[in-house]
């Protein structure tokens, strides 16, 4: 199949890796040149360090790389069998790509959004052909991770959840299928993990570091903040935004201040070389 994805930011890089790495041709789109020039090399990247720990051989990595193409024209996507939107998460931007997708390819093609809060309800509805239209809620790093949230809404036709659960199951990828509530499954539960700790440090019960090291301490991999910084201090913070609001102001739900002073300072995290952490010199809080 041919694959198609918008948006060569972290997440768009790395569904790309994991359609090629499940043997699928893939297209990724973006308006942001440099973007589009940086995916060969992260996606060259990722997959050697798979030939490193053995889990991919050369010549497998050399014929994926050989399937992935880039462009900055959306008409490229035309020829692609499912497209998946992973893109700023505002719901303007989300509706005016997915207008021209509309535009541009087959009747056939799935469209899919990788959405981690916008009901997918509110973005088929804006389509003139709904039943099409998915949610693929994938999870950073997408080509690693396992777990992928599948949301369709009322409009979805049998067919496209069918396809869509086997696409997820060909990439390796364990499915669950959600309702489309704001959040979800992982993001409605997660925003309890990402804004206590951040209450906690506002506060003054501990700070940063120390929060990170006692939730590591019981058996999480990585601490609330080490987690923010890696999916972007910015990304998180329009999440919990974007389900505050859905949630009709839901105290629980409510954006930390500290998070937001984060934001405002350009403190995005590992992409940006330093957010709750300092990646520049490898030093803590």
């Amino acid at each position: 199949m041919v694959i198609g994805i918008c948006g060569a930011g972290t997440m768009g890089k790395g569904i790309a890796v994991a359609s090629l790495q499940a043997g699928h041709h893939c297209v990724v789109f973006d308006l942001n040149d440099e973007l589009v020039q940086s995916c060969h090399g992260f996606v060259r990247k990722q997959m050697e360090i798979a030939v490193s720990k053995s889990k991919m051989t050369e010549s497998a990595m050399n014929d994926s790389l050989g399937r992935l193409s880039t462009t900055i024209q959306v008409s490229d996507l035309s020829g692609c069998d499912i497209v998946i939107e992973a893109i700023v998460e505002r719901s303007d931007a989300k509706d005016h790509l997915f207008a021209e997708l509309e535009k541009v390819v087959s009747a056939s093609c799935i469209l899919a959004t990788n959405t981690s809060s916008i009901a997918v309800a509110s973005l088929a509805r804006k389509l003139t052909n709904p039943s099409r239209f998915i949610g693929l809620h994938f999870f950073n790093p997408a080509h690693i991770m396992k777990l992928v949230e599948i949301i369709p809404c009322p409009g979805t036709s049998e067919l496209c959840l069918a396809q869509s659960l086997l696409f997820i199951k060909e990439l390796g990828k364990s499915p669950a299928v959600a309702k489309d509530v704001p959040g979800f499954i992982v993001n409605r539960v997660a925003r309890n993990y990402y804004n206590e700790s951040q209450r906690i440090v506002s506060e003054g019960g501990a700070n940063i570091r120390q929060v990170d090291a006692i939730i590591k301490a019981h058996g999480f991999k990585m601490g609330p903040f080490e987690l923010m910084d890696l999916i972007g201090v910015d990304v998180n913070l329009d999440v919990t935004k974007s389900m505050y609001q859905q949630y009709f102001f839901e105290p629980r739900f409510q954006p930390s201040l500290l998070q937001q002073q984060y934001v405002d300072a350009g403190l995005h995290g590992r992409k940006s070389g330093r957010g709750f952490y300092d990646y520049r010199t490898k030093a803590t809080e």
